[in-house]
């Protein structure tokens, strides 16, 4: 009964935003097909290399990767066994990397000669959103598996409140604006976050590629160094999240996904047939008109394999300034209750809502009954939309263009 009741309400919100014409997927306003260039949607002729395919072994570490012996029923929203991550829905190699927090760190995405980054494969879940004048960055969420080279790490965004208290993380990055500086060390959590201290590495160092300077974070050696600051560093429940492998009905064809922040960032998301899952392009060059995009493919620079992601999840939520300054974007994103979004997985796309009730719960994806709608076990990236944003199909591409609410 309480569980019918938790429904109907999440129902009952999302209705009075819908009427609201708060929800641009229940009738999605065009973007200008100048968005969608023949030369984009077809091979990725502005890449540099071939499109590197992905064999599913390439990226995933855990034991129990997508294999036909994955339980047809699948894992979640609750009761995953003791051996799988609630986060992928897969079996980790060691169970005992579950007994722990997961690790949130701040990884940044422009200026772009510092790419590629270090670690975003070995991620469970990536948050990419809007930052300021066009910019984004990243929130990678570590548990699974460890990686020895995290970077590079920059400051923190009043977004990631929100994922820190979704995963009940520790929370490593650079630095913060002060008035949420400010909200980060008051708040509930003050203990888990993580800031570079003197005596910090190997846990948080400093490295050197070319002269760069970049902060990275080893999330092996942190165990050592969250021991001895005394941080609660127990097993949490994650549960919220349910995983299938098999792919559900009801989807549109989706073997490109792009999604456009501004001129000076855009990525592209192509479905690889072989491995199943979707490699990451961004962009190389400034694309202010939106007629001349320009991609090369994404790699980790620590293990020197394609960005791919099993899902790639389109949420829309409402942003808002902090900073009252016309000239100053500071923004903060509401992420408690339900919205609009989508999901790609095995190159199909799926008109979904976003939800997360509680403060400690985590972000998970509900159908239009209120039902789990299963992610594909595997990693996820979740690019994170304005509420005004945009989204078209064409064909077997689908474009998300960041609109913003303020």
């Amino acid at each position: 009964m309480k569980k019918a009741i938790y429904w109907i309400f999440i129902l009952s919100i999302l209705g009075s935003l819908a009427a609201c014409n708060q929800f641009p997927f229940s009738a999605p306003t065009p973007a200008p097909k100048a968005t969608i260039e023949p030369s984009v949607t077809s091979a990725p002729t502005a890449t540099p290399e071939p499109t590197a395919t992905v064999e599913p072994a390439a990226t995933e570490t855990e034991t129990a990767t997508a294999t036909p012996s994955y339980p047809p029923e699948g894992y979640g929203p609750t009761g995953f066994p003791e051996e799988v991550n609630p986060l992928t829905g897969l079996k980790v190699e060691d169970p005992n990397l579950l007994d722990r927090r997961p690790i949130l760190i701040k990884v940044e995405n422009l200026p772009r000669k510092d790419r590629p980054q270090y670690g975003l494969s070995k991620a469970d879940i990536v948050y990419e959103y809007y930052t300021e004048q066009g910019s984004t960055r990243f929130s990678a969420l570590y548990y699974g598996q460890d990686a020895e080279q995290v970077m590079p790490i920059r400051s923190a965004r009043f977004i990631d409140m929100n994922f820190i208290r979704m995963y009940k993380s520790i929370f490593v990055f650079g630095s913060a604006y002060y008035l949420l500086y400010d909200r980060l060390f008051s708040s509930d959590f003050s203990k888990r976050l993580i800031i570079e201290y003197r005596d910090a590495c190997p846990a948080v160092c400093r490295f050197d590629p070319g002269g760069k300077n970049f902060l990275y974070a080893d999330t092996a050696a942190l165990q050592n160094y969250i021991a001895q600051r005394g941080i609660d560093n127990s097993r949490q429940n994650l549960d919220g999240m349910f995983f299938k492998l098999e792919s559900p009905e009801g989807g549109q064809p989706a073997e490109q996904v792009f999604t456009r922040f501004s001129g000076a960032v855009y990525n592209r998301w192509d479905y690889d047939p072989v491995s199943g899952k979707y490699l990451r392009f961004a962009e190389t060059e400034n694309d202010l008109s939106g007629d001349n995009p320009q991609y090369a493919q994404l790699t980790d620079e620590l293990t020197k394999q394609p960005i791919a992601a099993d899902n790639v999840v389109v949420i829309f939520a409402r942003h808002s300034k902090i900073d009252p300054r016309a000239d100053v974007e500071v923004l903060d994103v509401a992420m408690l209750g339900a919205g609009p979004a989508y999901i790609a997985r095995d190159g199909q796309l799926y008109q979904v809502q976003w939800s997360r009730m509680g403060e400690d719960q985590v972000l998970t994806l509900v159908d239009e009954n209120g039902n789990p709608f299963p992610f594909k076990p595997g990693q996820t990236w979740v690019e994170v939309m304005a509420l005004n944003s945009l989204f078209q199909q064409d064909g077997n591409a689908a474009t998300f263009r960041f609109v913003s609410d303020w």
